[in-house]
């Protein structure tokens, strides 16, 4: 039996129940990837379509749930309640029929031995949103956190940040993210490989120098020579980082190039793709993720030196492994809110506390700092995150510059919003095609 028959037999009440204990855990901390993970792996891929969906519309369920009930019921409720409520409130983007989703959530709460005492009053509220649909909406429209299904600080900070763009960057936040690959040029054009798309009827649209955007996702294994290394799955604006830190550097010898948090390896992998005879070290200071770094080079047939360290702290690695020699140019992709790419992770806008902003903001100026040393005279390091708040990116580089003479910005994209330039509404300066929120830097040392 293939999954979408297993998926099929699974009575909806179970996949709502399993979507509400996810939701439970993501509000209480979890991100939504251990969340799906201790979900039964028979239940995971309807769960994950359904727990995206809520995500996307649980500050409108939220709104909704505050509007119909007085006190706040128990969490496992709660959590079932707002499911229920986030899938069924707009007719055009429920998966199910509203009455279907209201007599599977009663059924979810009935066999549950934590919502059995509330099976009650959540069947009251979801009957009475079914009577009074249209009022309830219309009364939370409103409301911020339930119009763009953000946290209030987060709409706030992005007002305050994009003035121009910031309904634009919610708009985005809350679709779906296209699913692009970067073609491997060592192995074949992106011409190329768009006809092995269309022999297998996978449609695709060229994005950037070496990118395809598919019409519609599909299972990264059915991709025409993936394990043979054709093709990664790397969204359209990280695919920016590799072609622009290797522009304009002395191809006639060979190059020291630091990826200083590396995982899952995108990018070490895409500057090899680019420039073979680099030498390449890929830091990541998580070892489980640095495993995936050695996996995705080994799918490609490239080489990097891949070290387990901290890359705030080279004084336990500099020397020992890389022979004290300065690097010609650094890949800093650093630690960051990941708020330019919530439409991956809807989780990430519930997760995050506004005081992180200033957080990772801290930990980013310590890793400028303890990597600039290692740069050469007139080396290049790129600074970028896939953060849409300006004190992870035009903030953090000015100071940056301010407290570093020797350094100057080159020409480069700066802070990039989520979308498409093609879409209504979209930032004119945008880049072609959709692609997450991103922000970049390019930094040259003086040469002595």
């Amino acid at each position: 039996m293939n999954t979408a028959q297993t998926q099929a037999c699974v009575p909806l009440w179970r996949q709502l129940a399993a979507t509400a204990g996810a939701l439970q855990a993501i509000r209480g901390g979890q991100s939504g990837t251990a969340a799906l993970a201790a979900v039964d792996a028979s239940l995971r891929p309807g769960v994950q379509a359904l727990l995206f969906q809520v995500l996307r519309q649980a500050g409108r369920a939220e709104a909704l749930r505050r509007r119909m009930a007085a006190r706040t019921p128990p969490p496992v409720a709660d959590a079932l309640l707002c499911t229920a409520l986030a899938l069924c409130w707009n007719p055009q983007e429920s998966p199910y029929e509203a009455f279907t989703l209201v007599n599977q959530a009663v059924e979810a709460a009935k066999h549950g031995a934590a919502t059995r005492a509330q099976a009650s009053f959540i069947n009251g509220c979801l009957r009475r949103f079914l009577r009074e649909r249209e009022a309830l909406v219309a009364a939370t429209d409103a409301e911020p956190l339930a119009r763009w299904n953000h946290p209030a600080w987060w709409i706030n900070r992005l007002r305050q940040d994009h003035p121009q763009h910031w309904e634009q960057i919610l708009r985005a936040n809350n679709a779906h993210a296209p699913m692009t690959l970067r073609v491997n040029k060592q192995k074949c054009t992106p011409a190329q490989y768009q006809q092995a798309l269309a022999a297998i009827n996978l449609e695709a649209n060229p994005v950037g120098d070496a990118g395809l955007a598919l019409r519609q996702p599909v299972p990264v294994p059915t991709l025409p020579g993936f394990a043979e290394g054709w093709a990664s799955v790397q969204d359209a604006a990280a695919q920016i980082a590799a072609p622009l830190l290797l522009q304009g550097l002395d191809p006639s010898r060979p190059l020291r190039v630091l990826d200083a948090c590396a995982a899952p390896g995108g990018k070490t992998a895409h500057l090899l793709e680019l420039a073979p005879g680099l030498q390449v070290t890929a830091l990541e200071i998580d070892p489980a993720r640095s495993a995936r770094i050695g996996e995705t080079l080994q799918r490609l047939g490239l080489t990097a030196q891949v070290l387990v360290a901290d890359a705030a702290r080279p004084q336990d690695w500099w020397r020992q492994h890389c022979g004290g020699e300065p690097f010609d140019a650094i890949l800093l992709d650093a630690p960051c809110t990941a708020s330019g790419i919530v439409r991956r992770h809807p989780d990430v806008r519930w997760l995050r506390r506004e005081s992180d902003i200033a957080r990772l903001a801290a930990l980013q100026a310590q890793l400028l700092a303890a990597l600039w040393p290692l740069l050469r005279p007139g080396g290049r390091l790129l600074y970028c995150t896939c953060s849409v708040f300006r004190a992870e990116g035009d903030g953090q580089v000015q100071t940056f510059l301010a407290h570093n003479t020797d350094a100057r910005l080159l020409p480069s994209p700066g802070h990039l919003v989520p979308g498409g330039a093609d879409k209504p509404g979209a930032v004119p300066d945008n880049l072609p095609g959709d692609h997450d929120g991103f922000f970049y830097a390019l930094l040259q040392k003086s040469p002595q």
